[in-house]
Formats: C-alpha cells, sequence, structure tokens
C-alpha cells in the first residue's frame, strides 16, 4: 500500500501537470509531419563516429558546431560554423543542400534537436557527429579515424 503522505504528493503533482498536458496538443499538420519524419528515419538517426571521418573528409562536410559563441570561441573543430542551436531552424537558408551537414553540439543533444528540425524541413544532407565534442576529443579529433586503423 502506498503511504498516504506519497500518494498525496503524487496526486497532487498530477493535478499540476494536467494543464499543461492539455495544452501540449499538437496539430494535425504537426502530428503529420512528425508521424512522416519518424516512418523515414533510419535507426541510427543519421549519425557518424568521429572514427568514420578520415580527417582529410572534413573538408568535404559543412561541419556546423550548434553550440553557444563563447564555447566556439574557446574551441571548435577546424572550419567549424557557428549557429546556436536554437537560431539553426530559422537560419536555415544560410545552409547548404549541396553538401553534407555534419552538426555537432558538446554531447549531441542539442544538436540531434537541430538535425531533427533540419530534416522535416526537407534538409536530407544531415549528418550528427555521434557524442558530440566531446566524444570527438575523447577519440582523438582530426586523428579519430587514423587511431581506429591502427587498431584494426
Amino acid at each position: 500500500m502506498i503511504p498516504r503522505r506519497l500518494a498525496l504528493t503524487l496526486a497532487l503533482a498530477a493535478a499540476a501537470f494536467t494543464p499543461l498536458a492539455a495544452h501540449a496538443q499538437a496539430d494535425k499538420a504537426t502530428i503529420n509531419a512528425l508521424e512522416g519524419y519518424f516512418d523515414f528515419a533510419d535507426a541510427n538517426a543519421g549519425t557518424i563516429l568521429p572514427e568514420q571521418i578520415p580527417a582529410e573528409d572534413y573538408k568535404k562536410f559543412y561541419v556546423l558546431d550548434v553550440r553557444d559563441a563563447g564555447q566556439f570561441a574557446k574551441d571548435h573543430i577546424p572550419g567549424a560554423a557557428n549557429i546556436e542551436w536554437r537560431q539553426v531552424f530559422a537560419q536555415r537558408t544560410k545552409l547548404p543542400k549541396d553538401r553534407t551537414i555534419l552538426v555537432y553540439c558538446n554531447t549531441s543533444s542539442f544538436a540531434a534537436q537541430a538535425a531533427m528540425a533540419l530534416r522535416m524541413d526537407g534538409f536530407e544532407n544531415v549528418r550528427l557527429l555521434y557524442g558530440g565534442y566531446n566524444e570527438w576529443k575523447a577519440r582523438g579529433g582530426l586523428e579519430a579515424y587514423a587511431r581506429a586503423s591502427k587498431k584494426s
């Protein structure tokens, strides 16, 4: 049996969030777009590992760092452009459709949101750097592919 105090706490929490859930209903067009996206999305959601990218191939990508300007200024993947993740969709006309866009943040969480929004808008050329900048650095940065090749 659930203690009375815990039951009351759970009931209050549920009541507090009920209005939010009621307002969170998406319109039909949004629902259709999301359903279409998830029907189309592959299992890895377009992710790519640092070990899969030879150093010279970074020049072929449009590398997009979606972290804030301060983080970008401290360090970033060489050649990357910076658009903070909240602004990527609004500035999507600046992005190429004829090159693969490699998008990253620190851990991939914000980059994944930006990538999903771009894909839903028709960008089929977006790849997500698995693990983000932190994982990229930990795996060897530009040399991750070379390191992995030596181990094989």
